[in-house]
């Protein structure tokens, strides 16, 4: 079953297993000669040697699936191009480096043509050099204009930890250059006294898409300086734009450009990206403008180890008996205890808030069991704390006081580290892209590195961990969005026209839908025509119509009753699933129980507690067909595409006990419904398709909702979305279709592409799903197939054989209307073949299934659980519509980037 799988006991760590290295984002050496020193061994120690250590004993050896080794790469050295000032080159010599990358200088050359770049290479492989040196050498270039700003560089990153650390670097870059490069960081962080400076004399600022979408663009008058001179944008970790909060960046980075264009600046944009799938693509319809890519990746690059890891089977039973797999919270966090023990400089990256903390409180127990004075060295980074603590926390990870971090996203874009040795990645981050940004954490001196996923149980970890080639064989994803989605681009024409009065002449630069918009936001009287523009008449900020993260209003507060200490924050969209009354709430190792939720003014009253659980909530949801765009014939069945609306309702919440996942209870809620509308791909079948494949009426509820369950936890293998981005419903008989139905669908207004991906990869996506149901060695399905911990329905009904034969008589249809040239989505015999096979299995005996109908069976994100399987970090303001039949739909880790 698995590929390159290894048995017990004949695991060697310290042997190579894969030699082939892969051609998507691979950690790199920072920029350096080969003739340069290299780190010290004895202070870095061989990945392969740590990996060992780690798999010693039978048990542990048995746990690592697969080893991907990635031999170290020379590098390929080119010259600065001619044209940029001496001055800088001069200064980039004293800083070690004495010749450019060959992708380096190629970027560079392009900037200083005026075409507008993409650098999508490995991570360390000197991507800011590439822009920051035409970027400085223009302002070396401005400087001696009258005003001494003849030239202003603009640079956006998806967090304030990155846009605070590349302020340290350009400054010691450009230390040599005087008072000619002015950097300063302008966000929510900023004090307001030093704002003012930053307008009217910095000529390299820094800030998010946040603080441009609401600071800077509404104020323009006062930018106008600032504005007239653009040269470059800089957008850094350009991948990291996608879904609908990479639709409202498009339309952020619109509306600047039209702003340029009214103070007579067209700017050139130099754009960094983690190694993707058509980044000049992607690159382009960001900004609208036409870009060049340059992929070719010519740094050196370190050893890399990367280990496949599976937590084990426990002696515990889940919701129907099901087997229950070791947590990988739990097993995180012995492998970051093990690697502080070893001296081994490490970040532990995980996919909530909770988890993080979890991770580092049992850490740091078990770390003063063996040696008190290493429990403090380990600590959590995640969002939601206060400016002082992230920063304390990233001095203290800079100067090597720490030796371990339990970290979300926030620390996997946020903060340049050298001499990082291991990263652990706490199941899978949802994206081929993420999953090789976070492991080129490690390595970045140019050491050896090793990396570990550790495998949550959940059906698409658990088929990566047995299919490497999904991992390793694979490029990246494209990155995913719709800057054309209506719900996302009429609050920005609002603000456009606040900021310029909208003319005919914009119709272009907005995109196709505008001119369909305008007149319904005339309609809706946000928007007035006078003569031949469009003008904001309203007295509010038009600025202040969406949060670019999403939707949902202003973030709750998390305030501590006794005291009226803030906390923290979490954003409004969640806060029904994380901070209802009775939630867990851990915030810098200690546990708090929330006493009261008050959503009208967006406060969460919590008290210190010491619960031994922790909590889940729960949810119901429902769907119905707004329009059909596309529908394609899948034999008798359909596969569908189109507008949904969705109604979903926090109900209850779950106590379950610390490590093991036991549920201890449930308690009801009373919270408001809310409703999304936004965009879906769904699936039908008849009841000869049913005969066909052995589904009675008996077991139709569970092997729909099974092969629901299963779809969305496979969906982010094809699409560039996080689980927690969709949402699912599976129903019997939908009013709609008047057939079994499954839906899974964007959690995002106006939809976010992923729904429309799922649609034009369904086959591939749909075998990838039977695949993993088939091939788990369970008998009725867990976790790691079918089973959610988060259903609405407690996992009830389902049926893991049921799934199987559905699924495989739908794909054959799916194979026979392609055969016929119906224009099935995808072309593949392969895919065709494995559905055959999935249909023959119709003599497989029934067992344990309910005739219960599903409607809405799966329910809502928590902010994690001990069992370490919530999602990523949230965003701040976003719109969480949490999914029926499937998890929580909610929106990428964007939590940790908040702007103001």
């Amino acid at each position: 079953m698995a590929f390159n799988h290894l048995p017990a006991g004949v695991h060697d760590a310290l042997a190579p297993l894969s030699v082939k290295p892969v051609t998507h984002s691979v950690p790199m050496a920072k920029n350096h000669r080969p003739d340069r020193s290299q780190p010290d061994p004895a202070s870095h120690p061989s990945p392969g040697a740590v990996l060992g250590r780690l798999a010693s004993g039978p048990s542990r050896s048995a746990r690592i699936t697969h080893t991907e080794h990635l031999p170290p790469r020379a590098g390929r050295h080119a010259v600065w191009p001619d044209r940029i000032r001496s001055e800088v080159v001069a200064a980039v010599e004293a800083c070690g480096i004495e010749h450019p990358w060959a992708h380096q200088a190629r970027a560079a050359e392009h900037a200083l043509d005026g075409d507008s770049v993409v650098v999508a290479t490995g991570t360390a492989s000197g991507k800011s050099l590439a822009y920051l040196v035409p970027v400085l050498s223009a302002l070396l270039d401005g400087s001696e204009a009258p005003n001494g700003r003849g030239a202003t560089a603009l640079y956006l990153s998806p967090t304030k930890a990155l846009a605070a650390d590349q302020c340290r670097a350009v400054r010691e870059l450009a230390d040599p250059l005087g008072t000619a490069v002015r950097a300063a960081v302008y966000d929510g962080d900023t004090p307001f006294e030093e704002r003012e400076w930053v307008r009217q004399h910095a000529n390299y600022v820094l800030t998010n898409p946040d603080m441009l979408h609401r600071g800077v663009l509404p104020a323009h008058p006062r930018w106008s300086s600032f504005l007239k001179s653009l040269k470059y944008v800089v957008i850094d970790e350009c991948h990291t734009y996608r879904g609908v909060f990479g639709s409202h960046v498009a339309q952020v980075l619109r509306r600047l450009r039209r702003l340029c264009a009214r103070y007579g600046s067209s700017p050139v944009f130099l754009l960094a990206s983690a190694t993707s799938a058509e980044p000049a693509v992607s690159a382009g319809r960001l900004t609208g403008l036409p870009v060049v890519e340059v992929a070719d990746d010519a740094s050196p690059r370190g050893e890399l180890v990367f280990a496949l890891w599976e937590p084990p089977l426990t002696e515990l039973h889940g919701e129907k008996g099901a087997p229950v797999r070791r947590t990988a919270t739990a097993e995180t966090a012995d492998l970051l205890t093990d690697l502080a023990v070893q001296g081994v400089r490490s970040v532990a990256f995980v996919r909530s808030r909770r988890g993080a903390e979890l991770i580092s409180v049992i850490a740091q127990e078990r770390l003063a069991e063996v040696d008190r004075s290493l429990a403090g060295r380990v600590r959590a980074y995640r969002g939601g704390y206060l400016p002082e603590e992230r920063r304390a926390l990233e001095r203290a990870l800079h100067s090597g006081e720490l030796l371990g971090l339990a970290a979300t996203t926030a620390l996997e874009l946020g903060v340049d580290v050298s001499g990082l040795d291991a990263v652990v990645i706490a199941g899978y981050p949802g994206t081929r892209a993420s999953l090789w940004q976070q492991a080129g954490r490690a390595g970045r001196a140019g050491q050896g590195a090793l990396a570990v996923l550790v495998a949550r149980d959940d059906p698409l970890d658990t088929y990566l961990v047995h299919h490497p080639e999904a991992l390793f064989d694979r490029p990246v994803e494209s990155t995913v969005l719709d800057p054309d989605n209506p719900y996302v681009l009429a609050p920005h024409l609002c603000a456009a026209a606040a900021e310029i009065p909208l003319t005919e002449a914009d119709l272009d630069l907005f995109g196709p839908a505008t001119a369909g918009l305008l007149p319904q936001l005339e309609a809706a009287k946000l928007l007035r025509r006078r003569t031949r523009a469009w003008h904001w008449t309203r007295r509010e900020r038009a600025a202040d119509l969406t949060d670019i993260r999403g939707e949902g209003g202003p973030p709750v507060q998390i305030v501590e009753e006794g005291t009226g200490h803030l906390l923290g924050t979490v954003d409004a969209g969640s806060a029904h699933s994380t901070v209802h009354e009775g939630a867990v709430h851990l915030h810098q190792g200690r546990t708090y129980l929330v006493r009261s939720l008050d959503l009208k003014h967006s406060v969460a009253l919590v008290e210190r507690a010491d619960p031994p659980y922790s909590t889940v909530a729960r949810d119901t949801t429902s769907i119905s067909v707004l329009e059909t765009d596309t529908e394609i014939p899948w034999g008798a069945g359909r596969l569908c595409y189109g507008s949904v609306e969705v109604t979903n309702q926090v109900v209850s919440f779950l106590r379950r006990r610390l490590i093991t996942g036991e549920v201890l209870g449930e308690a009801k809620l009373d919270l408001p419904p809310r409703t999304l509308r936004t965009r879906a791909v769904w699936w039908t079948v008849t009841e000869d398709q049913l005969d066909q494949a052995g589904i009675s009426p008996e077991i139709l509820g569970g092997s729909l909702h099974a092969a629901e369950h299963a779809s969305i936890g496979m969906l982010p293998l094809f699409a560039t979305c996080d689980r927690w981005d969709i949402g699912g419903v599976s129903v019997p008989l939908h009013p709609d279709t008047l057939l079994p139905t499954v839906f899974v669908y964007d959690g995002h207004p106006g939809g976010a592409g992923f729904a429309e991906r799922a649609f034009h990869t369904a086959r591939s996506w749909l075998t990838a799903t039977r695949e993993a149901i088939a091939s788990c060695e369970c008998d009725a399905g867990c976790p790691s197939c079918i089973q959610s911990p988060k259903c609405g329905n407690g996992n009830d009904p389902l049926h893991k054989r049921g799934a199987v034969r559905l699924l495989g008589v739908l794909l054959r249809g799916a194979a026979e209307a392609e055969g016929a040239g119906t224009g099935a989505t995808e072309a593949g015999a392969a895919e065709a073949g494995a559905a055959e096979a999935g249909a023959a299995e119709a003599g497989a005996a029934e067992a344990g299934a309910s005739g219960t109908e599903v409607s809405g069976v799966e329910v809502s994100r928590a902010e994690a659980e001990a069992a370490g399987t919530a999602g990523p970090e949230v965003a701040a303001g976003a719109s969480r519509t949490d999914a029926a039949g499937a998890e929580k739909a909610g929106s990428q880790p964007a939590g940790e980037r908040v702007g103001e």
